[in-house]
C-alpha cells in the first residue's frame, strides 16, 4: 500500500519506494557512449562507466552500445540500450589464467553516504540487472570492496535461456568487514567497490568459493569453477542493461534519468569537445577550440581557456588533444590568419594549468606571430 494506517494512534506512514536518485549506478540503461559505439578496446571503450578487462584471449572479444530489441521485456520497461560483448574465436580454448569481465566501479565516498548501514548485517543493498546470452549457461558475478580488507560477496544467475532477456535481483546484507574510506578528498573520490560479472574465469582464479556470502578476496578463488562453454563459442554474445544497485532489501522498478542527466553524470569520468555522436580522432571543425598567437614573434607556450562541462572526479590523468583539421592525436591545427585557415599540423607537447575545471594553455611546438591554433580533446579521469 502507498500509505500505511496506525489504527491505535491514527497515524500514517508513506511507503516511497520510486525515490529519486536511489540508482547508485551511473548510466545503468547503458544510454550514454561518448567513445564510440564499437570497440575491441580493453578498458571504457563505448558504454560510458562500463570497464572491461580481459586476458589470454586468442582473439579479442568486441564491446558494443546496442539497440534493445523491440517487442522485448527490457523494451517495454523502457529500454533502448545494451552493453555487448561478442566473443572473439578462442582458438587454443580455455586457458587456466584466461578470463573476460565487465566491471562497474564506484567512488568510495558515494557508497559511504548511499545510507546503507554497511557494517550491519541487518542492512542492506538490493542489485538487479537484465542480462541475455547466446548461450545457455549459468554465470557468476560479485560485488567486492576495495578498502581496508577487501572482501568479495559471489553470487550467480542461475542457467539462462539462451537468446532471452533474464532479470537477476540479488539483496546484499552488510558486513563488519566492508569498509568506504573518506578520511581524505583522495580516498573518497577513490575507487571504493566494484560489480563484476564474469563471462569466463580459467582455473588459476577460480575454486571454492562461498556464494551468497562475504568473505576475504581470494586471487586464486573469485568464484567456483566455471564453465568455459560461452568462452569457447566463437561469437557468443552477453549483454547487459538495466543495472541498478539501491539501499534496502527490495528492488524498486528501474529509475529511468533523462539522456541529459545520465551525460552530465558520466562527464565527471570522461568529457570531450567534439559533438556527442562524433568519435574522438574525427576530422571535423565543430566544438573545437581555438587560440592565437597575439605576439609579433613565434611563441611555443600559448594561452587557450577550456572550462570542462562539469567538474572531474579528480584532475584528468590522460588527456588528449587532435588537430580538427585531420583528427591527428598530439597535434593541433595551425598556419592561419583565421580559425579557419588552419590547415597545418603542430606537435602538441602538453596541456598547462590541467585541473579538475579545465585548463588554460598548451605548450606546443613553435606558432608562429599572429597566428591562431586549434584543437580538440578528450580528458579521462576514470578510476
Amino acid at each position: 500500500a502507498a500509505i500505511t494506517v496506525n489504527n491505535t494512534d491514527g497515524t500514517c506512514t508513506a511507503n516511497i519506494t520510486n525515490r529519486s536518485n536511489r540508482n547508485l549506478v551511473i548510466n545503468g540503461a547503458m544510454l550514454v557512449a561518448q567513445r564510440g559505439t564499437s570497440s575491441t578496446t580493453e578498458g571504457v571503450p563505448t558504454v560510458d562507466r562500463i570497464k572491461t578487462s580481459r586476458s589470454g584471449n586468442d582473439e579479442a572479444p568486441t564491446y558494443a552500445q546496442v539497440d534493445v530489441a523491440s517487442g522485448t521485456t527490457p523494451y517495454t520497461l523502457g529500454f533502448r540500450k545494451a552493453f555487448k560483448v561478442t566473443n572473439g574465436n578462442q582458438t587454443n580454448g580455455a586457458g587456466a589464467s584466461d578470463y573476460s569481465n565487465i566491471n562497474y566501479q564506484f567512488e568510495s565516498q558515494d557508497m559511504a553516504t548511499s545510507g546503507w548501514n554497511y557494517t550491519s548485517s541487518s542492512s542492506y543493498i538490493t542489485l538487479s540487472f537484465w542480462v541475455k546470452s547466446s548461450v545457455a549457461q549459468n554465470f557468476y558475478f560479485s560485488v567486492f570492496t576495495r578498502d581496508g580488507t577487501t572482501h568479495q560477496y559471489t553470487m550467480e544467475t542461475g542457467s539462462l535461456t539462451a537468446d532471452t532477456w533474464t532479470k537477476i535481483t540479488k539483496t546484499i546484507p552488510g558486513n563488519a568487514n566492508v569498509q568506504f574510506d573518506t578520511d581524505t578528498v583522495a580516498n573518497s573520490i577513490a575507487r571504493g567497490f566494484d560489480i563484476q560479472w564474469m563471462m569466463f574465469r580459467g582455473t588459476n582464479n577460480t575454486g571454492t568459493r562461498p556464494l551468497n556470502a562475504w568473505a576475504a578476496i581470494d586471487s586464486a578463488a573469485r568464484s567456483p569453477d566455471q564453465t568455459s562453454t560461452w568462452y569457447t563459442t566463437n561469437d557468443a554474445t552477453f549483454e547487459l542493461t538495466g543495472v541498478q544497485l539501491e539501499v534496502g532489501s527490495t528492488a524498486t522498478d528501474f529509475e529511468h534519468r533523462s539522456f541529459a542527466d545520465e551525460l552530465s553524470r558520466c562527464q565527471r569520468y570522461y568529457c570531450k569537445s567534439y559533438n556527442y555522436s562524433v568519435v574522438p580522432g574525427t576530422a571535423t571543425d565543430p566544438g573545437s577550440i581555438f587560440g592565437r598567437n597575439y605576439s609579433d614573434s613565434s611563441k611555443s607556450q600559448n594561452s587557450i581557456d577550456v572550462r570542462f562541462p562539469v567538474p572531474m572526479r579528480t584532475t584528468p590523468t590522460t588527456v588528449n588533444g587532435y588537430a580538427p583539421h585531420s583528427g591527428t592525436i598530439a597535434k593541433v591545427s595551425t598556419d592561419g590568419s583565421n580559425p579557419a585557415s588552419c590547415n597545418v599540423e603542430n606537435t602538441l607537447n602538453a596541456f598547462n594549468m590541467l585541473g579538475e575545471n579545465g585548463f588554460s594553455g598548451v605548450s606546443t611546438a613553435s606558432i608562429g606571430a599572429t597566428d591562431f591554433f586549434g584543437l580538440h580533446f578528450t580528458a579521462d579521469a576514470e578510476m
